[in-house]
Parts: structure tokens; sequence; C-alpha cells
């Protein structure tokens, strides 16, 4: 029996044989990137107990295999999945099976296992009258909370920062080649591993067993960094050094068994304003003026380029109306659905794929457009758009800046307004991919970048060279207004080269001082700039785990694979 073969073998004793695959259709899925990238690799194990994920684990390090540990897959760089051939024999081990969430302090704090999602932690919190670190988009999509933190995952709320803790347990290869558990999550849970992992996942531990001073559990000083808007530097990127811990930012280069998180009181009393504008410079010293002088920090200001905003009025109306009607409870399973059709019809190649996207698309056209009338007023009007929300004792300091700012150019929402008007600015997010699946043959593909431009960086929106405009089909511009972190999606025509367009618009970023990306990771598609590299090398000195993330060298011990 091959070495390969024989640690199939063993993974099956550990998992059972229905929680390993191997055969290509099975695998395809967790071998597939959300938006882009695929690899190899010899199996995919579900363990389901953290004693189980530890045994996997260490069954792939004893046969020198590469592991790619993987949760919900959204990630959107590549970063969650296997990437072309390695050299070594390679192993996903999925722990979405690993389901656990353990509140405690009175729900200050979660413990979340491997395989909790985030849409599960608001739904457990919601009682307390708390909340989690992100409440939408990746909240709704199913993605993990582990996930989050691996990424440092930045979110929309302009108070809490990119998702961040030091108390974590997870494994990792040390220097000598030796997997070894490490217990940074501040409870005392006994001595060997099995025991430590067994009692955690029972929740076998006394109020007294808690640390409550072992470390961080979030970002806590990003409201200060974010107010810095007269200041140098990006507020929030993938590479800062200040976030880079255990977990935190390890982007799958070790394996996580558990977090521990802070959570958040819900907000309440919420008004929401809609601003319109011509004037990027009006925008931007309305933004730095706020920044330094209100009170408080709002609760997201959510940017929205016209040209997105009649893409996501089109090709995003059914994922408005699905989490319209349906509600943000029920997405996790619609979206459980959806991939169950699209793997059907994949396997029938009269249909075009995604089978679902296409549907649902053609059913859209059906249905009249849902937008207010007052947020459609200001499309026709404005070029930038920007949704403000704040708290009810904002009112009047939020009002006063309007009105000196955005003389009759803002109005304040009513509660169907304001949900409608978030709505299609979440709908927009995944609008330019599904104007990519519709028009296939028009389009060579989507390049994606999240970047954060310094915090005193007054110019951003950003002008091209007429050799990248000339071979753009749509610039999609949205983003985090206060942060100054921005998504720009660029869909190109047929036959553009986008990795030469790409490698010309991260110059000219470069030539900014602008960081990225800001909130998705550097997964396969980008460089991991020193300080990340290092990170990473320490955490994995063998290359064990994740081999070729942030492009580095994806041979054993960081050679350079042949």
């Amino acid at each position: 029996m091959s070495e390969t073969g024989a640690l199939v073998n063993r993974l099956i004793s550990i998992a059972g044989r229905d929680h390993v695959l191997t055969d290509e259709a099975a695998t395809r899925p967790y071998c597939t990137g959300y938006r882009s990238g695929s690899g190899h690799v010899a199996a995919v194990v579900h363990p389901g107990t953290l004693v189980e994920l530890w045994q996997c684990t260490r069954a792939a390090v004893d046969a020198g295999a590469v592991i790619v540990p993987q949760a919900a897959n959204t990630g959107l760089t590549e970063g969650s999945t296997p990437k072309g051939e390695y050299e070594r024999p390679a192993v996903a081990i999925n722990s979405m099976r690993i389901k656990g969430l353990q509140l405690i302090g009175d729900a200050t704090q979660a413990i979340a296992l491997p395989g909790a999602t985030l849409f599960e932690l608001t739904q457990a919190l919601a009682p307390y009258g708390r909340e989690p670190h992100s409440v939408i988009g990746s909240t709704s999509l199913g993605a993990s909370v582990v996930g989050g933190v691996c990424n440092n995952s930045g979110g929309a709320l302009c108070r809490r920062g990119p998702a961040y803790t030091e108390l974590a347990i997870y494994a990792r290869v040390n220097e000598q080649g030796e997997l070894e558990l490490i217990n940074e999550l501040g409870i005392d849970l006994g001595a060997t591993p099995e025991e430590i992992l067994e009692r955690l996942e029972r929740g076998d531990y006394r109020p007294e067993d808690i640390d409550w001073h072992a470390g961080k559990a979030s970002d806590d000083g990003y409201p200060e960094i974010i107010r810095g808007a007269d200041e140098p530097g990006a507020a929030r990127f993938n590479n800062d050094p200040r976030l880079l811990y255990g977990v935190s930012g390890s982007a799958g280069k070790v394996m996580v068994f558990a977090v521990r998180l802070d959570t958040f009181e819900q907000e309440s009393d919420v008004r929401t304003y809609y601003i319109g504008s011509n004037d990027t410079g009006q925008m931007a010293e309305f933004r730095a003026r706020f920044l330094r002088e209100a009170t408080k920090l709002p609760i997201t200001a959510e940017y929205l380029h016209r040209e997105l905003f009649d893409v996501a009025r089109r090709y995003g109306k059914d994922s408005f109306l699905i989490i319209k009607t349906l509600g943000t409870a029920r997405l996790p399973k619609a979206f459980a659905l959806k991939n169950r059709i699209d793997g059907f019809f994949r396997r029938l190649p009269l249909f075009p794929a995604p089978f679902t996207d296409h549907v649902l698309q053609r059913l859209s056209r059906l249905v009249p457009d849902p937008l207010p009338a007052r947020v459609v007023e200001w499309r026709d009007r404005f070029e930038h758009h920007l949704i403000l929300r704040v708290n009810g004792d904002m009112v009047e300091e939020t009002e006063a800046f309007l009105n000196d700012c955005f003389p009759d150019a803002w109005f304040r929402c009513t509660p169907d307004e304001a949900e409608r008007a978030m709505l299609h600015r979440f709908a927009a997010a995944g609008a330019g991919v599904r104007y990519q699946v519709i028009h296939d043959s028009e389009v060579e593909g989507i390049l994606a970048l999240d970047i954060a431009l310094a915090r005193n960086d007054r110019d951003w929106f950003e002008t091209l060279p007429k050799s990248i405009t000339d071979d753009l089909v749509h610039r999609l511009y949205y983003g985090h207004f206060f942060c100054n972190v921005f998504h720009q999606d660029y869909v190109f025509r047929k036959g553009a080269d986008v990795a030469a367009h790409k490698a010309k618009m991260l110059e000219i970023l470069d030539a900014r001082g602008a960081e990225y990306p800001a909130e998705h990771n550097v997964g396969h598609l980008y460089p991991a700039k020193e300080p990340l590299a290092a990170f990473y090398r320490r955490l994995d000195p063998t290359n064990t785990f994740n081999p070729g993330v942030g492009k580095l060298p994806r041979g054993e011990n960081y050679a350079d694979a042949s």
C-alpha cells in the first residue's frame, strides 16, 4: 500500500468512512474557492470532535503530508482551499462538523469551536441583547467565527475594527517537526491534548478556571485609530503587525480548535441617513470633520458608487428580494440549497452554470423595482452615495454636520427606506459576480481588490490610465467610508490581460501608500509583506499548513517547489 493510501486508511479509522472523501466529484466543492482558485488533495476529511480533529492532524503530520485547514470556505482570495498540485501528499481537513458555542461572563464573551458560524453566534447572543463582531455580509453566507479571526476580517462597523483575539487553542508543527497543542484560551482545562480538548468540547470547566486577564479578545484600540483622519497609515489592513498574534491573522498556518471573543451590545434606536454628492472633496471633508469633531463614532458609513448602484439594481435584485422575503435567519439554509442544486446541474452539460444564478436572474426581471422612490431620485441626482447609521442620541449633532457639508443633499430614512437602502448595499457586493456569470461570453474576468487608503488620503476616488479603462466593462466601487477602506471590482472585457492590469493597478496603489488586501487576507492571490511572511514562518516553520499562502515558497521548510 502507498503512503498516501495508508494515510487515507488512518483518517478513515479516526473519522469514519463516510467522513473521508477521495472521489474527485466529492472533493471538488472543498477544493474550489468561493470566488476562484482550485487544487488537488488526496482526501478531504470531516472530523466530528475536537479529539478527532487533533488525531487527523497528527496522522497527516506523521505522514509528512500538506494540511489545508478549512471551515466554511467563504474566503475570497483562495486561502481556504488547496492551490494546484503539491510535491507532498495533501489533505484538506474541514472542521464544519465540530459545532459548539459557549457563552461566558454573562454572554460578554463567547468561545467558538471551529465549525460554529457567525450566524449561529448571532442567534445565540440575541436573547442576551448582544451580538458578535460582524453583523452583515459573511454572517449571512455561513462564514465561521474562527475563519474571521484567522483572516483578521474587517467589517462595516466603525467602532469594532478587525476580528482579533489573543485567546485561542490551536495546534502547530514546531521546528523539530513535532505537532504540539498550544492552549492560550485562558482557561485551565488539564494537561494532555486529549484531556484539554475533551473538557473544552463538553464545557467541563468552572468559573474559577477562567482567567479574565489572559489577553485581549477584541481590537479595543480601533476607535482611536479610525479617528486619526489627519494621520498617515491605513486604519485597518491584513498585514498590520499589531494584529498578528497566535490564531489571529494565521490564515490556515495552524489548526484551530477554539477562539474566545468579546461580544457587544446590540445597537438600538438606530437612525439612518441617505446622502448624495457629486464632489469627492466634499465627501472627504465630511469624513474628516465627523471623525475629528463628533462626540461618538457612527455605527456604519457605507459608500456606493452610481455605476454599482445600477448594476446591483439589476443583478442583485434577487438577492435583495430573497433577504427581504426570507429574512437573514433563513439565508444559510437558502445558500446551502442553492449550492446543492447547482452541484446537481453541474453534472448536466446542457445547462448553464451556476444553474440557479441564471434562473434567479430571469425571474428577477419579472419583479417590480423594490428600491424606495427617494433613493432612486438620489441615484439620478448624485454619483456618490453614502448610507450613514448613528444612534438616536447623535441625531442633533449628525444633522448639524449634514446641513453644513451636504445642504439639500441628504434625508433621514424611514425604517422601510433604511432597510431597503442597506439591503441594496448588501446585494451590491455580489452583483459583479452575477454580472460575470450572466455575461460569461463577453467578460474575461473580474479583478476584485479591497484596499485600505491612508487615513489622511483625501483623494479617495481613483483615476485610472486609459490603457486600463479601455478594457473595462464596469468599475464597481463600494466600501466602508469612514475607515477609508474600499472594495473595487473591475469587470474586464473578453480578451483583456487581467493579470497585467492587476500588476499595473497594484503599482498605482503602492505609489499611493495604500495597503491591500484590507480585509480578505492575502490568500494565494497577494504576496505577504515581510511582517506577515515572518509571522507565517514563525507559526509554521516546516511549511506543513497551507503552503503557498501569501505566495511564499510551497516546498517543505519553505524550499522552492520544483
